[in-house]
């Protein structure tokens, strides 16, 4: 059979084989190419009940092919994955330094001034010698003038 595929011609052989023995050629199980044909990746025809596969030989080196690069891609992922995890754990070591380096700083620094030991004036004391340029003391609340207290 010759298919056209743009402007070259390319002779492609088929095979037919039984549902079972083509999941067997192509390495899955008999009900993923069942969903295979449903999807129109496959060409398939039932007789006397037995349903027959086409498999061409050059989709099967092209399928081939493509766990070649999946297993390509996926131990390209894997060493991706090892720098990564180098990177993390230099990366942790780095702050783990930075930490103790600051902590040391820390250390150094003298303390600042303490607190003051006597206590801060109260708004009660710091009234009683009121000059012009001090607001006024509060009112009491109108329930104390009223009833006094």
């Amino acid at each position: 059979m010759y298919v056209h595929d743009r402007t070259q011609y390319v002779h492609m052989t088929e095979r037919r084989l039984t549902l079972q023995d083509a999941a067997q050629e192509l390495g899955i199980t008999p009900d993923a190419l069942r969903q295979r044909i449903r999807r129109g990746q496959y060409q398939s025809t039932k007789e006397d009940g037995r349903v027959y596969v086409y498999l061409n030989l050059d989709r099967t080196e092209t399928e081939h092919d493509v766990q070649g690069e999946s297993t390509m891609l996926i131990s390209a992922l894997e060493e991706r994955i090892a720098s990564l995890e180098r990177q993390l754990e230099q990366a942790t070591e780095r702050d783990r330094e930075n930490r103790r380096l600051l902590a040391a700083a820390l250390e150094r620094i003298p303390p600042q001034l303490e607190a003051p030991s006597e206590p801060r004036e109260t708004h009660a004391t710091a009234t009683e010698g009121t000059d012009a340029t001090e607001s006024p003391p509060e009112r009491a609340p109108w329930w104390r003038r009223w009833f006094g207290g």
